[in-house]
């Protein structure tokens, strides 16, 4: 058995209004940071997984995202996973 970090990226699909997004690139208009467009604000999550390979670890962060992570009717999402070392 090995472990593996892993981070979960989620954020709004493209079209879906991002209200925090929105307030964040106000507040860096306001602020004198007037090239910022296109804020996106999401969901990162990181957790430890113990797997015999990193495929089984795809399809476990796989049905994770289906079952609770994710809404997929306004998120998408994408992850990285690591080999943890020791």
């Amino acid at each position: 058995m090995a472990s593996f970090f892993v981070k979960v990226f989620i954020t709004y699909r493209k079209g879906i209004l991002d209200p925090q997004g929105v307030a964040v690139e106000k507040a860096a208009h306001q602020l004198g940071f007037t090239s910022v467009k296109n804020v996106r604000v999401g969901k990162y999550v990181t957790m430890e997984i113990e797997a015999e390979t990193e495929e089984e670890v795809k399809r476990e962060i796989e049905e994770m995202a289906k079952r609770f992570l994710v809404n997929p009717v306004i998120e998408e999402y994408s992850y990285e996973i690591e080999r943890a070392e020791g």
